[in-house]
């Protein structure tokens, strides 16, 4: 269905290749799982299945790519749209229309299919995806999980042979994660569709792959099964690197195998609690921000309802919930720039709780030390020509006793380094985007740090560095709140999770005791060793390595 015939894909600004003599085959019916680093050619690769490389793009293609014997460089992504249906990164990016149930419609009125068949694949999307109650919002007013369902949905109702996903359940909680996968793998198994699908949450996907494609990152492809590929690549989900710390062989890649093969780990783990994911804090934990009796609502419809919460210095908070529940909304609001139906926020801007007020009634400066907020479509806040210029304007705004050249260059190095001072902002991938975002946000090393997805787009290695980051903001006394789906990220990085639905707060406590409670919000590593109260793969080889010490000595004695 799609080859590779030593394909090279090139871009002026880069000294490398993106891709390198790619030789590859992905035949019907095949559900091929593309994983690699943020920024080795992921979103490269999937665009020359439908032309966007090169004919949008720029770059030059050398050898050849056919889509179901179609040439994509003689077949610009409009001779392909019967065949190849693409969902980018930024489901924003590809609305066309208004609402729901028309953007739904808008790819087969293109195609010119008949009226009675569209309203026929129309509602069958609408139940496939969960999106019925939503089908006359507007598109601008859902969420971001909720946009992501609607971007697969409008492709899915042209029925394309081939379904190219960048990222698709990068903001979806892991119920309807679950949801849009089932169906995707059901368009596979029942309908013969041909599915390249790159994603970062392997922990997600990876049972479902029929073969993997992994890019290195010297612009090769490495390609085999999930066992094959996962036995040595540098990229890999928690239960792969657990199977790896306890030398289970064949690797598993479901919890559900995983935890057949678990009986004699969980034996040699009984007895020997885990240490905390994340240790606690000694400094002093101060309130920075409490907000009372916060609503917000539009057109009259309530997102938040008479929340109470309070952000402590030092503390590290998910804020997690079902898309739609509110968390965005709470967030803007928290930061000032949002709207407020009723209640008061108030944020401290000097040591001890001195000099409280409202961010919302601050100045720009002063809120931006007091409060910082990434948002979940980062590339909102890049306005400038260059990388190199957007850092410059961040560490001059973010200069307060003197300037700080280099900074925000500094913390973008470490979450995505190799990216060129002369890039565009608009020319980075979404992970490098948020990345850039990031540092820019940081470099002013607010008292209190709201996150909306930070996770979206980055990859476990810089997942890793972004923990580091906030612990280390935590360290000094701020406060960080998290918004996110990535349940595995939560347990590694989070001192306490906030659950909402329906714009209340649900649930509100340690980490370990909300997350693992809830089947929902488990991570791998407590799916599979349970009841253990075991959350992370480090906790898991920490355990290892002590109980191996404590043998090899009773064994000397």
């Amino acid at each position: 269905m799609i080859t590779f015939d030593q394909v090279t894909v090139e871009y002026d600004d880069m000294a490398e290749p993106a891709l390198r003599e790619v030789n590859l085959t992905i035949e019907e019916g095949e559900l091929c799982l593309v994983v690699g680093h943020t920024g080795v050619g992921k979103s490269t690769l999937l665009g020359t299945v439908n032309g966007l490389v090169p004919h949008f793009t720029g770059g030059t293609l050398h050898g050849r790519v056919t889509v179901d014997g179609r040439d994509t460089a003689d077949h610009p992504p409009r001779e392909l749209a019967d065949v190849v249906g693409v969902v980018g990164q930024d489901p924003l990016d590809g609305f066309v229309t208004d609402t729901v149930e028309e953007e739904l419609a808008y790819a087969m009125e293109q195609l010119a299919i008949p009226a009675g068949v569209m309203r026929k694949r129309v509602e069958e999307t609408l139940d496939l995806l969960g999106l019925a109650d939503l089908r006359h919002r507007a598109l601008h007013e859902l969420s971001g999980g909720q946009q992501q369902r609607v971007a697969i949905g409008s492709v899915l109702t042209a029925h394309p042979r081939v379904l190219v996903l960048d990222e698709p359940t990068s903001a979806l909680d892991p119920s309807a994660a679950e949801e849009v996968l089932a169906a995707v793998t059901r368009l596979v198994h029942d309908l013969g569709v041909t599915v390249l699908m790159a994603e970062h949450r392997l922990e997600r996907v990876v049972q479902y792959a029929d073969r993997v494609v992994h890019l290195p990152g010297d612009g090769r492809v490495v390609d085999g099964t999930p066992a094959d590929i996962f036995r040595t690549s540098s990229i890999a989900p928690p239960i792969v690197d657990l199977g790896r710390a306890a030398g289970w062989s064949p690797l598993p890649l479901s919890v559900r195998d995983a935890r057949r093969a678990a009986g004699t780990l969980r034996a040699r783990l009984a007895g020997h609690p885990p240490a905390p994911a994340r240790p606690r804090t000694s400094h002093e934990q101060e309130a920075l921000l409490r907000a009372r009796d916060v609503t917000v609502s539009y057109h009259g419809v309530p997102a938040v309802r008479e929340i109470d919460v309070e952000l402590r210095g030092g503390e590290i908070t998910a804020l997690m919930g079902r898309n739609g529940s509110g968390k965005s909304s709470l967030l803007w609001t928290l930061q000032g720039s949002g709207p407020r139906t009723s209640g008061t926020v108030r944020v401290t801007s000097g040591p001890r709780g001195r000099a409280s007020g409202d961010p919302h009634t601050m100045s720009s400066a002063e809120a931006r030390r007091s409060v910082g907020l990434v948002p979940q479509t980062p590339a909102d806040l890049l306005y400038l020509e260059s990388v190199d210029q957007e850092l410059a304007q961040a560490d001059r705004e973010s200069a307060v006793a003197g300037p700080k050249n280099g900074e925000a260059r500094s913390i973008l190095d470490r979450i995505a380094p190799g990216i060129g001072d002369a890039t565009h902002p608009r020319d980075l991938s979404e992970g490098q985007k948020l990345a850039l975002v990031l540092a820019i946000q940081l470099s002013a090393a607010p008292r209190v740090l709201l996150l909306d997805e930070p996770t979206r787009g980055l990859d476990y290695r810089a997942k890793t560095e972004l923990i580091r980051i906030v612990d280390a903001l935590a360290a000094e006394g701020r406060a960080v709140v998290i918004a996110t789906h990535d349940v595995e990220f939560v347990a590694r990085a989070a001192d306490r999770v906030v659950v909402m639905a329906e714009g209340d707060i649900v649930s509100d406590g340690p980490t370990a005791d909300v997350i693992v409670a809830s089947p929902v919000f488990a991570p791998q590593t407590a799916k599979i060793l349970a009841p253990l109260p075991y959350l992370t793969v480090d906790q898991v080889t920490a355990s290892i390595a002590a109980t191996t010490t404590l043998t090899e000595g009773e064994a000397g004695a």
